[in-house]
């Protein structure tokens, strides 16, 4: 049996939940998605809930069982509440601005990086040294905040870099001498 699949989902009450043969769509505050259900699970929904069971008792009908209870899960959350990712900027001279679509930042290179920032995600710089990217697409949020971090990623010795802001880095002992 599935740790993840067997609990149902609630629905909330600022979120509509249409479910077909071949996708959820959800419809919320933030805006609509979709997740795809795979052929091996059922999708039922009772009142505020949406139930998920195996078709059959196989190993991938309960291994899709549970990343479709994910992927719905994923999709109600995120047009209700979203999904945010902070990181955090360390080094001297390293700053994040924001200009017109694009988000440039200053990493000690000997030119600026900008990244386009894609539709469906808003970041916000309140200060230099902070990045705070959120929207309702949890694997498009945490993709583009990878992207960011893989730019100059933090470093052992002395932890410049872009890291996450709840990340922890391990600072490696120098030469001694």
């Amino acid at each position: 049996m599935s740790r993840v699949g067997k609990y149902p989902i609630a629905i909330p009450a600022n979120v509509n939940i249409e479910i077909t043969n071949k996708e959820v769509k959800a419809v919320g505050t933030l805006g609509a998605l979709s997740a795809p259900i795979l052929p091996q699970v059922n999708v039922v929904r009772e009142d505020n809930l949406v139930k998920l069971t195996p078709k059959r008792n196989t190993k991938r009908a309960r291994a899709m069982w549970g990343t479709t209870r994910s992927l719905v899960n994923n999709i109600i959350v995120g047009v209700s509440t979203g999904y945010n990712v902070d990181l955090e900027i360390n080094g001297v001279g390293y700053r994040a601005t924001i200009m017109d679509a694009n988000l440039e930042l200053a990493l000690g290179f000997s030119h600026s990086v900008r990244l386009f920032i894609p539709k469906g995600i808003t970041i916000r710089c309140e200060r230099a040294t902070t990045i705070s990217i959120s929207g309702a697409d949890k694997q498009l949020v945490g993709q583009f905040a990878a992207e960011i971090r893989a730019c100059r990623p933090p470093e052992p010795f002395k932890g410049k870099g872009i890291k996450y802001a709840n990340e922890v880095i391990l600072i490696k002992e120098g030469k001694k001498k």
